[in-house]
């Protein structure tokens, strides 16, 4: 019986791909991508091939190589010593209490647009607030429970995303498409697309959160490197598929994120009373897997920050865990609290919903893409030092290549960093990037100052 209660608590092969799916897509990221117009599509295709690939390869090889408990921050760690684990450990882990909101504001934002139109702003924050608690208490529950939430979730996103890919591909066909989708009319303006490079490069990370679960991996060597390869196939095909979907039914300057999906599922089912109540049905749906992929993240950014916390490279209350089940209760209840927190001050800031969403993704999507840039300079560093090191998986081509593969994705994220401060040919807002700088300059002294305290 307790060997039949350990083997529950723990990822086999199948639950890594839906903990891995769950993780990476986002049915909100769709919202998103289908917001950069007739061009998301060439993006991300120019994405896939030169950056979801290849990164998806360097964290396959991490991964199988190095199973520790802790991923991103093990690696880091083991590869430029303590204190810069901790630095990505805390930049991995702001970056979710900057995103979790946001996507809780998407969530209310589009529980008002399909049954509550006239739901207030600070009503909607008041209803992501709730959400930010409801998650402490889920991700700290024992593993066997949240893993089936999960499990659930991830056949919803693939019935959900290939439902509108479907109808609206079906729309297009029937009534015309909303949108030029050839390769035309992408090719025939790609600055346009410039500025949304950022947001499809955010959508390709992801797969290394698995392995802040490590040690609850079954056979971690074998199954991690498949797990991660099938796992980014099959999100790359969902995520354009959806993209194509949205664009086919809605003309993209009428792409509202907080309400896109409501909107693109009253357009494609809505009139009729069997269609309402599909609509009512996706919709629900829908908000469940805004949720569940929370809990991915939250599992992830969590165990990592309580394995710094134990290690003492980050303040001890970061790794209080459960006594019966060893969950990090101690970062889940300051993870949503910090939630809380920053959904009160940017909705003093903000007029609408929308706002409220883009300020504080930007925000932490730049915080979010350091760690990865550490991540690849890791991956380079032990390949040179641990050589003789078996490696159930590794980067195909040799040496050079896996040096040209780790510096182009370092590239690339360098690139996305900077197109979120400024996107050549538009004006230059002194006062965002000021804002931003600001920002990003207290959260870097914070973590810092945290480090160092705890040494």
């Amino acid at each position: 019986m307790t060997q039949l209660k350990k083997v529950e608590n723990m990822f086999g092969y199948k639950d890594m791909i839906f903990y891995c799916i769950s993780a990476i897509l986002l049915v909100e990221q769709i919202a998103m991508s289908a917001s950069v117009g007739p061009y998301a599509v060439f993006w991300w295709l120019i994405t896939i091939v030169f950056f979801m690939l290849p990164n998806t390869m360097v964290t396959s090889e991490l991964g199988a190589t190095y199973p520790e408990q802790g991923g991103i921050y093990a690696w880091v760690r083991d590869a430029f010593g303590a204190r810069w684990g901790a630095r990505i450990t805390w930049l991995y882990w702001v970056n979710i209490a900057l995103w979790v909101p946001s996507v809780f504001i998407m969530f209310s934002g589009m529980l008002s647009a399909l049954f509550f139109p006239d739901m207030t702003l600070w009503t909607q924050i008041s209803i992501a607030i709730f959400l930010c608690f409801l998650l402490a208490i889920t991700s700290s529950m024992p593993l066997h429970y949240t893993k089936w939430l999960l499990l659930v979730a991830t056949p919803l996103k693939f019935l959900i995303i290939l439902t509108i890919g479907i109808a609206g591909i079906n729309y297009g066909l029937t009534n015309g498409f909303a949108n030029d989708l050839s390769f035309s009319a992408a090719m025939a303006d790609l600055s346009s697309g410039l500025a949304y490079i950022p947001v499809i490069v955010y959508g390709c990370l992801g797969l290394e959160l698995i392995m802040s679960e490590s040690k609850k991996i079954i056979s971690p060597e074998k199954n991690i490197p498949k797990a991660m390869l099938i796992s980014g196939a099959i999100t790359a095909f969902l995520y354009i598929f959806g993209t194509v979907g949205i664009l086919a039914a809605v003309p993209a300057e009428e792409v509202e994120i907080v309400s896109i999906f409501a909107v693109t599922l009253k357009g494609l089912f809505g009139g009729t009373q069997t269609g309402d109540m599909l609509v009512s049905v996706l919709g629900v749906m829908t908000l469940f897997t805004f949720f569940a992929s929370m809990i991915a993240w939250t599992l992830g950014g969590n165990a990592a920050m309580a394995e710094a916390g134990q290690e003492k490279e980050m303040p001890s209350i970061f790794g209080i865990l459960t006594k019966k089940h060893e969950m990090p209760i101690g970062s889940a209840i300051i993870l949503s609290s910090t939630c809380a927190l920053m959904l009160v001050i940017y909705g003093l800031m903000a007029e609408n919903a929308e706002e409220l969403y883009w300020t504080l993704f930007s925000f932490g999507a730049i915080i979010f893409l350091m760690p990865y840039i550490a991540m690849h300079c890791s991956f380079l560093k032990l390949r040179q030092r641990d050589s003789s090191k078996f490696r159930p998986f590794r980067v195909p081509g040799g040496e050079l290549s896996a040096k040209l593969i780790a510096g182009l994705c370092i590239l690339i994220l360098i690139v996305a960093i900077l197109l979120f401060f400024w996107v050549p040919g538009e004006p230059i807002d002194l006062n965002y990037i000021a804002q931003v700088s600001i920002g990003l300059l207290v959260t870097l002294l914070f973590g810092e100052m945290l480090a160092r305290k705890n040494k």
